[in-house]
């Protein structure tokens, strides 16, 4: 390819990389989390024992507050840890034939049309179409989670991220960053807590008529315990309790 030819192409298509979608910070997910109605209750719970002296049980409660946020904030970190190894695979060094030489470039300056040339112990840069091949085979198990090498002929397709285990080939670059086999696996996993599912939608609404209702009886048993056994702090923990028991 004609160097003139891949600049513009990489201006076009953009880097060959998965991109970097912006990671949400500790503030951001705290956030999430406190503005769950559980959580509220068990924030509320604790403020009340406090104010009635007994800080043994608000601590226990701030203890079940500071291990839902933590798991939480662990499990959003390891997303992004593997979003980020995505990324770090999708983007290797490549060896390509430009103005009729073979020379190595950055892997996010591969754009399609590029000749690859593949050889024993390289990470594939971008999806190609083999166009030559001596006993080529690369490692799919990121893609396929087959521990098998896989044989490749001229004419089959090489992907993005994996591995040449033996042999080497000359592939034409087919696709790109988020083109790519690779790319699609990265944005759906990108994608998981960003689009709810039917049945999360459906439980979402439960909760919702949950909390009304909770909210109503709680409201209707604290002012009952405060006319007949007085004590606002008891009778706000007891409403509590009652809404802690009622959500899901």
């Amino acid at each position: 390819m004609d160097p003139d030819a891949a600049a513009r192409r990489l201006r076009e298509d953009g880097p060959n990389d998965l991109g970097t979608s912006q990671r949400r910070s500790l503030a951001n997910i705290a956030w999430e989390v406190v503005r769950e109605p559980m959580f509220l209750l068990l924030l509320g719970a604790g403020a009340v024992y406090l104010a009635m002296g007994d800080p043994r049980e608000a601590l226990v409660l701030l203890g079940f507050v500071v291990i839902i946020m933590g798991i939480t904030i662990a499990q959003e970190r390891r997303t992004d840890n593997t979003l980020a190894a995505l990324r770090d695979l999708s983007s290797p060094r490549a060896l390509v034939i430009r103005a009729g030489r073979a020379q190595r470039i950055a892997g996010r300056e591969v754009v399609v049309g590029d000749l690859l040339l593949l050889s024993e112990g390289d990470r594939v840069p971008a999806d190609g179409e083999l166009l030559e091949t001596h006993e080529l085979a690369s490692d799919e198990s990121m893609l396929t989670g087959e521990s098998e090498a896989v044989p490749k002929q001229a004419g089959h397709t090489v992907f993005a991220g994996t591995l040449v285990t033996s042999g080497q080939g000359m592939a034409r670059v087919s696709a790109t960053g988020r083109r790519t086999e690779l790319g699609r696996i990265g944005q759906s996993l990108e994608a998981i807590g960003l689009e709810n599912s039917p049945l999360r939608n459906e439980v979402a609404r439960l909760t919702r008529r949950l909390v009304l209702i909770g909210i109503t009886l709680s409201t209707l048993l604290a002012v009952l315990f405060v006319s007949l056994r007085g004590g606002w702090l008891e009778a706000t923990l007891a409403g509590i309790t009652l809404a802690m028991g009622i959500l899901p």
